[in-house]
């Protein structure tokens, strides 16, 4: 009988164990759990913090989902060296485990930077994990005052969830604009202004010099007096293991399209896997948890024997604060040759569709209820926009613009 051995519990673990399944039902499967906990979907954090979500309905998958596959769980539990050669990972407790293959869906680490003085601070958290949200619900009062390092999605998210439980929140990044990383300046001023309004203060393009206990020095020569500090500056993908065993590694660790890496036998899905973006042709760490799953399902049929290659690799955001949704996919290619750019903005409202060589690239919607699912489409299937009526499309998201053949496809054969 084959063994099998998935590095981490997140959703591409999920998504690796239903994939081995779906080819092999009699192997073992082991998963190594860092977390103390079964899977659950981590962009829900902020939602527990708000009140709008509880541990239960944070699950991914039912109580019953490892016993129902047949895997054994190792909670608490982290994997140190994966050895290729023996085929063997090493874990933290000494233990040796064999196996015919390993999935490495270890996930992403917040980056901590080196600030002078960071030691000083009593209270400081990351916010990316289910531990992280339980701890931080503690720390915080009515009468805390917040600093968030980092204007990203993260720190946003944090941000929002705390609103309402504490006395102040004020945002810090070193980037002029919030959502720096998909939003550009006018997008980006429209969901500061909505934030702003319900209460969250910024302090934009300048940076934390060092901590005095708690206030922070800034490079401006402002200071922030603060009680909770939270530090969401950014990620890393977990490449070590692959890494340090001779795999192929960048930003992330280096899969082709069948999530194999470059070491036999060892594949890699999800956060910590670096694959192409089809949207504009470059390799990237696609961190967002549809791709997660899929490129975790689609590592765990081949490590099965079978054949699937994840293709349909694109950056998506969808996100919400205070009301106010945005939604971002594949490359918005502004100010290069051969753009086409369609928009509309309606007070605080904006969608452009972003075109390149007959093809749908990228989109941006920010208070707009489009079926945003079939642009997606667009951009996945690379769909030749000659093909449709893109003069429709560019209007209201709308099946009608496929033709009757395509429409069949996608509805299953209902026209």
């Amino acid at each position: 009988m084959k063994q099998y051995i998935i590095i981490g519990n997140g959703i591409a673990a999920a998504g690796c164990i239903e994939g081995i399944r779906s080819v092999d039902k009699d192997c073992a499967v082991t998963v190594i759990s860092a977390e103390n906990r079964p899977v659950y979907c981590r962009p829900l954090i902020s939602y527990y913090l708000e009140g709008k979500t509880d541990l239960e309905r944070m699950k991914y998958r039912p109580d019953d989902f490892y016993e129902k596959n047949g895997c054994t769980v190792l909670y608490g539990k982290k994997a140190e060296k994966i050895d290729p050669v023996n085929m063997s990972v090493l874990l933290d407790d000494g233990d040796v485990l064999s196996c015919d293959s390993v999935c490495v869906a270890a996930g992403s680490s917040p980056f901590i930077p080196e600030i002078n003085g960071l030691d000083s601070v009593r209270s400081r958290f990351s916010f990316m994990t289910e531990d992280d949200a339980l701890a931080l619900e503690k720390a915080v009062s009515k009468d805390s005052d917040v600093l968030i390092i980092g204007a990203g999605l993260i720190g946003l998210k944090c941000a929002e969830g705390l609103s309402g439980r504490v006395a102040s929140i004020t945002v810090c990044d070193l980037a002029d604009r919030v959502l720096s990383s998909i939003l550009d300046s006018d997008c980006a001023a429209l969901m500061q202004s909505h934030l702003e309004k319900n209460g969250i203060s910024f302090l934009l393009g300048d940076s934390v010099s060092g901590f005095d206990g708690g206030t922070a020095l800034m490079k401006s020569g402002k200071s922030i007096n603060f009680d909770v500090l939270v530090l969401a500056v950014g990620v890393r993908a977990n490449i070590s293991l692959v890494k340090d065993a001779g795999g192929e590694t960048n930003r992330g660790i280096i899969v082709d399209g069948s999530m194999k890496t470059s070491l036999p036998g060892i594949y890699a899905a999800g956060d910590c896997a670096e694959g192409i973006d089809i949207s504009c042709g470059q390799r990237k760490v696609l961190a967002i948890l549809p791709n997660a799953y899929m490129q975790g399902k689609c590592a765990g049929v081949n490590m099965a024997g079978g054949s699937e290659v994840f293709d349909k690799g694109i950056p998506m955001n969808s996100i919400g604060f205070f009301g106010l949704h945005a939604m971002t996919a594949g490359s918005c290619f502004t100010g290069k040759d051969g753009v086409g750019l369609y928009e509309e903005r309606d007070g605080g409202s904006v969608k452009r569709l972003y075109t390149k060589d007959g093809l749908l690239t990228g989109f941006v919607l920010i208070g707009r209820s489009e079926r945003a699912g079939i642009y997606t489409s667009l951009i996945r299937e690379k769909i030749p926009l000659d093909l449709i009526d893109f003069e429709i499309l560019k209007k209201t998201a709308a099946l009608s613009a496929f033709s009757p053949e395509s429409r069949r496809k996608k509805l299953g054969g209902v026209v």
